[in-house]
């Protein structure tokens, strides 16, 4: 079946730019969508209806013209952070012919010299700048698509309160067009200069002496967190985290989440990981709220309660941690009866009262139980001695996929 909708990615050089099957779709169109940018670069000899999309955006007046031959005009490639990522999660793929234009990622590596499979990208096009605190590391290379003209100011600010201030800035507007132009500086002494809205920031991360290496590996330092003594120490936090396993697209429910670390640290391993905190009290609400955007996964959700009530019509989960309330009456057989099969449930105790509940629990539904001692070398005297931390007794079971 030919496909009644064309998605036709176009660049700065407009019509003239586009390949022969794009330019015949476009002639062939009752109805074309885009952005009035894009509808302004489109010729008298294109007839069929222009037509802007609503605000807020939306992709119903389109999708109510299934049947109909229709175009949608887009920036570059329409499936990079584009609108045609958003019509293939709700069209099927015999539904549309997709025509991408060079991306401003590929524009903007062919001018820095680049080469773009060494490069990571991402977009902040409505989408929170706090992002970029998980890709900030010295050496890598970063081409950010930007949300406005305000967008490089704001990067150059985090890169400096982040300590990454002698990063190499390049600013570069209306790829592929006669208005092309770049402006290069450092993120410390940005002067924020006036800039296009449609503009890419390439950024060459610089670290200060001394700025904290925070690998995407599990067990980030106790310091990169904000907590008030709710925390999940370092080196149980990577033992619980090599357990729970995430893996690109799970989700994880993070219960009792105090200052969000094993979510925050589950959504580092991977951009497709998602996390769910559970938290009751306001105060590690906050904390949470401080601790995701600084490590640089806003997308991680608070939900606002107590388990188990809070859980109540949550998205079931690929694996579960229960840091806190393993003792408090359903918290487990609600999170299990919750868990997908196959998934993953791991649950830390401290106290004798909660080890009990996790043996107790255990008897009845399988699992490994391990006791984790953790001792630091510290000061006696004139001398060094071991000091325990608290024993932490960790179960980890695995939902049977008949259960």
């Amino acid at each position: 079946m030919t496909p009644w909708l064309t998605v036709v990615g176009i660049g700065e050089d407009g019509f003239k730019g586009l390949g022969k099957n794009a330019r015949h779709a476009l002639l062939r169109a009752s109805k074309i969508f885009g952005g009035q940018r894009h509808l302004d670069l489109l010729p008298a000899c294109i007839g069929g209806e222009h037509l802007t999309w609503p605000s807020p955006f939306s992709l119903d007046p389109l999708l109510a013209l299934r049947g109909e031959p229709v175009c949608v005009l887009a920036s570059g490639d329409p499936m990079f952070f584009g609108v045609g990522a958003s019509l293939a999660r709700l069209l099927p793929c015999d539904d549309m012919l997709i025509l991408p234009a060079p991306s401003s990622c590929s524009l903007a590596a062919a001018r820095m010299g680049w080469p773009l499979q060494d490069v990571v990208t991402l977009s902040v096009v409505a989408r929170p700048i706090t992002a970029l605190n998980a890709q900030l590391f010295c050496g890598i290379r970063l081409l950010v698509l930007s949300n406005d003209g305000q967008s490089p100011a704001a990067i150059a600010a985090l890169l400096r309160e982040r300590g990454f201030g002698p990063s190499r800035l390049s600013v570069l507007e209306h790829l592929g067009g006669k208005a092309e132009r770049r402006i290069d500086g450092i993120a410390s002494d940005w002067t924020d200069p006036e800039i296009a809205d449609l503009n890419l920031v390439a950024i060459e991360c610089i670290a200060e002496p001394g700025t904290p290496r925070l690998s995407r590996l599990a067990g980030l330092p106790d310091s990169a967190f904000r907590h008030d003594g709710q925390l999940t120490k370092r080196d149980v936090r990577a033992i619980t985290l090599a357990r729970l396993a995430p893996v690109p697209g799970e989700l994880l429910w993070d219960v009792g989440a105090g200052s969000g670390s094993i979510g925050i640290e589950w959504m580092r391993a991977h951009p497709g990981c998602r996390a769910l905190a559970i938290e009751a009290d306001d105060g590690r609400q906050q904390l949470i709220e401080h601790n995701r955007d600084a490590l640089g996964v806003p997308g991680l959700q608070l939900i606002r309660g107590s388990a188990p009530q809070a859980l109540a019509g949550l998205e079931a989960p690929d694996a579960i941690f229960i840091g806190g309330g393993v003792t408090r009456e359903g918290v487990l057989d609600t999170c299990w009866a919750a868990l997908k099969p196959g998934g993953r449930l791991i649950a830390n105790a401290v106290t004798l009262q909660s080890e009990m509940a996790l043996m107790a629990w255990r008897e009845m539904h399988g699992g490994e139980l391990t006791r984790i001692h953790i001792a630091q070398a510290q000061p006696l005297g004139e001398f060094d001695t071991w000091r325990q931390a608290l024993p932490i007794t960790l179960l980890d079971v695995t939902k049977p996929f008949d259960a």
